[in-house]
């Protein structure tokens, strides 16, 4: 049996306003259309059929928000037990709102992201299976936005910029387009100068799961990490909303602020990934739409 909720599928949006605006060809593939609001929803599918068919009886993972929201969905929908562990004051509250309602178990723990992930991984034991994105069926599910990507684009872009947090969604998309075209677009992973406690709740991690991984791809790719600071994460998230009509939640513009900083040549095709959907962190939009 295959465990989903409908994901995949999300749009690739022209953005023709930021387009003029950089004098570059930007593209959002706009993963906020998936079933809980992000992006992980690919490879939760993956992570949790797998982990039925391997006879589990609950999945268990640490999250700064979105990967929890989308293991207890998709644990609900599978009828197992979710174990979600984050760290104190770390994780949005709509995200654990998500969890909550559709029957998930919160741990909190002191500290940070790397705390969390150690604690869930020393509670996966007895048949829970730890899903985050070092679970290998994870990133086979997220690759399918790279899939995605050349389908709708019909060609490969010149760069990819995308949020950086723990780094499988760059090892993801590294993996699809490299399966499908043995190929590489200029990879950008942006990251928040504060990442323990950036605006953007969704990439708050200070040691990346995916370290070495995103190396080997910047190096194969050309690209380069782009660190940028909150205010050049809201300026991207505020024209997402008022130049093209996306409501995304802060980390999600993390690509658009790559961007900014001058990551792509004039005329170069640039797709940025939009991860989740505003509605994932109303608390911080609160503030920053005032």
């Amino acid at each position: 049996m295959t465990v989903t909720l409908g994901e995949g599928r999300t749009p690739l949006l022209h953005a023709p306003r930021l387009s003029e605006r950089f004098g570059v060809d930007i593209w959002l593939k706009w993963e906020g259309a998936n079933p809980t609001g992000s992006f992980k929803d690919r490879g939760m599918s993956v992570a949790v059929t797998k982990a039925v068919e391997e006879g589990a009886t609950g999945v268990i993972c640490a999250s700064t928000g979105n990967t929890a929201a989308s293991a207890a969905a998709y644990a609900a929908r599978a009828g197992i037990e979710a174990i979600i562990v984050v760290a104190g004051g770390a994780a949005a509250s709509s995200k654990l709102v998500q969890v909550r309602a559709v029957g998930g178990r919160i741990v909190e723990v002191p500290g940070t992201f790397s705390d969390a992930y150690a604690e869930a991984a020393r509670l996966a034991v007895d048949g829970v299976v730890l899903v985050n994105s070092t679970n290998e069926h994870r990133i086979e599910g997220q690759k399918t936005a790279a899939f995605e990507v050349l389908e709708q684009l019909g060609e490969m872009p010149d760069v990819l910029a995308l949020p950086y947090g723990g780094g499988g969604n760059t090892k993801a998309y590294a993996r699809g387009f490299l399966e499908k075209t043995g190929e590489l677009p200029r990879f950008h992973p942006t990251e928040a100068e504060r990442r323990a406690d950036t605006v953007a709740s969704a990439i708050r991690i200070v040691e990346p799961n995916h370290l070495a991984e995103v190396q080997a791809v910047l190096e194969r790719s050309g690209g380069s990490v782009v660190t940028v600071n909150d205010d050049e994460l809201v300026a991207a998230w505020r024209m997402l909303g008022t130049e093209e009509g996306l409501f995304c939640e802060p980390a999600s513009a993390a690509g658009i602020a790559a961007v900014a900083r001058g990551v792509a040549q004039p005329g170069e095709r640039v797709v940025c990934v939009v991860t989740g959907h505003g509605l994932k962190d109303p608390d911080a939009i609160q503030r920053l739409a005032l």
